[in-house]
């Protein structure tokens, strides 16, 4: 098990060095910023300067090298777009996307499941059926169309919840939240209903794929001809057995949601990470964006760490294969 954890962190940190390279080399080819920060009749010493001031003038190791640095201490430098650390902006901004991510998955996970479960063992019900046509019309429909007509029903039509912003928030130190308000919950429910509303669609056909072939194999007809009730075959047996894959999917796409909330966050104008990383790119902020790419990637390689580490509380095997190992 501690081999197995050393693995995954030396791996980790290689795939954190190489997401570093990438995203330094792939942001020098956005365009020169002294651009975007001094008007057009700013003179050729002040672009000097602002260069110098910048580290831009500096070799590209000695560059790399900093920016590697500073990544490892949490600084990616000063925004070019709003003159301010990137770490304090990711800081104001990272809490809007987590609430926004963490309601999105317990509203996917909450409805995927039980679904997939329902759909597996009453296959040709009409409600079951009636399911996996609504799962192909979430898989196909855009994101953004979705939220759009989330918009339309629920704020212009019935004009139950806001369409834009994340409503009244609380700050409790550096972290901010609006789930201890009415108007933040309300401002929640939309745009996690539109980030989730995929991943629903994924994990309940994923849950039963994985619950209908395992319902096929021997030792579950081995533990019906031992006489044991349909629920302790279906929940103790089929559904347990089901879980690898779904982690696995789970947690993928958690980081996903990290990734690609820039979509609902543009839909509603939440203030998050996403939003963040829209407008760094209309401006080439290059510290900003190089940041987000390299904050994502940590994302991913935490979760695919922890989804490992479940496969050993769930897979009695794996333990076991380890400890020979």
């Amino acid at each position: 098990m501690t081999a197995f954890i050393l693995r995954r962190l030396i791996q980790s940190i290689l795939v954190m060095l190489a997401v570093a390279l990438i995203a330094f080399t792939m942001f020098r080819f956005v365009g020169d910023p002294v651009n975007s920060m001094l008007p057009e009749n700013a003179t050729a010493e002040e672009r000097q300067d602002l260069r110098e001031q910048l580290g831009l003038n500096a070799p590209v190791t000695t560059q790399f090298a900093r920016f590697v640095t500073g990544a490892a201490q949490g600084e990616f430098g000063i925004s070019y777009r709003n003159k301010r650390p990137v770490s304090d902006l990711i800081a104001e901004r990272l809490p809007a996307t987590l609430e926004l991510v963490l309601a999105a998955a317990i509203f996917a996970l909450a409805m995927g499941v039980p679904m997939g479960i329902y759909t597996a063992l009453h296959r040709k019900g009409f409600l079951s059926n009636s399911m996996q046509i609504l799962s192909l019309i979430g898989i196909s429909v855009p994101t953004f169309v979705t939220g759009i007509l989330l918009i339309l029903v629920f704020s212009v039509w019935l004009n139950w919840l806001p369409s834009f912003g994340r409503g009244d928030v609380v700050q409790i130190g550096w972290w901010s939240t609006g789930l201890l308000t009415w108007s933040g919950l309300k401002s929640l429910v939309l745009p996690a209903i539109m980030l989730g509303l995929f991943q629903v669609t994924l994990i309940m056909r994923l849950v039963r794929a994985e619950m209908l072939e395992t319902l096929r194999s021997d030792y579950v007809r081995f533990a019906r001809a031992r006489g044991l009730t349909n629920r302790a075959v279906h929940f103790g047996h089929a559904f347990r057995n089901t879980l690898m894959p779904v982690i696995t999917i789970v947690g993928l796409q958690l980081g996903a949601m990290i990734a690609f909330a820039i979509i609902t966050e543009t839909v509603f104008q939440w203030p998050g990470m996403g939003l963040l990383f829209i407008q760094a790119v209309s401006f080439g902020d290059i510290p900003v964006m190089s940041a987000y790419l390299v904050l994502v990637a940590l994302v991913f390689v935490v979760i695919n760490m922890i989804v490992d580490l479940l496969y050993f509380a769930i897979d009695p095997r794996l333990s076991i294969r380890a400890g020979r190992a």
